[in-house]
């Protein structure tokens, strides 16, 4: 049933972003995403998707709902003032800190380091998975203990990720 589920899941996404970058209901349209998602989930939504009931799991959304409108209004927005004032007072503080994360999945840890290095002043240059570490290049470092590091740098993401993927 999961990998029924992970099949199901994957066509149920591509067809629903096929329609939105389309932008159109045309009858051609909707033949074309319903064709298009065949083919990608068969192609790779045993490969992509181990559990495919995670995919529908309303918890899961509602993280994944939170963690976009905290992300996206709050998180970005104090980073972007943040950085606006250090271009303007030219105040920096650069390090490429050890940031240990505590994310269990590939997918969890991609959101994580995808979250940092898209947030401004901060990217992820390099992930030792075998220390369960990342290497963040930080313009204004607060911290360069590791622990204390993650406590700035991903702790929040983290909390959102392992609730949404792992």
């Amino acid at each position: 049933m999961g990998k029924a589920l992970a099949y199901v899941g994957v066509g149920l996404i591509t067809f629903i972003l096929y329609i939105a970058f389309v932008g159109s209901l045309e009858p051609t349209d909707l033949v074309f995403a319903i064709v298009i998602s065949c083919v990608v989930a068969a192609l790779v939504g045993g490969v992509v998707v181990e559990h495919g009931g995670k995919l529908f799991s309303l918890r899961r959304l509602g993280y994944l709902i939170a963690y976009a409108i905290h992300y996206l209004l709050i998180v970005e927005v104090k980073a972007h003032a943040g950085l606006i004032k250090r271009i303007i007072t030219g105040e920096v503080k650069p390090a490429i800190v050890k940031v240990p994360y505590g994310v269990k999945t590939d997918y969890a840890l991609l959101m994580v380091a995808n979250s940092i290095t898209n947030t401004p002043g901060t990217v992820v240059v390099d992930v030792d998975e075998g220390k369960g570490v990342m290497y963040v290049h930080w313009i204004f470092a607060k911290a360069l203990e590791p622990k204390e590091a993650r406590e700035h740098v991903s702790k929040l993401f983290e909390k959102y990720a392992s609730k949404v993927l792992d």
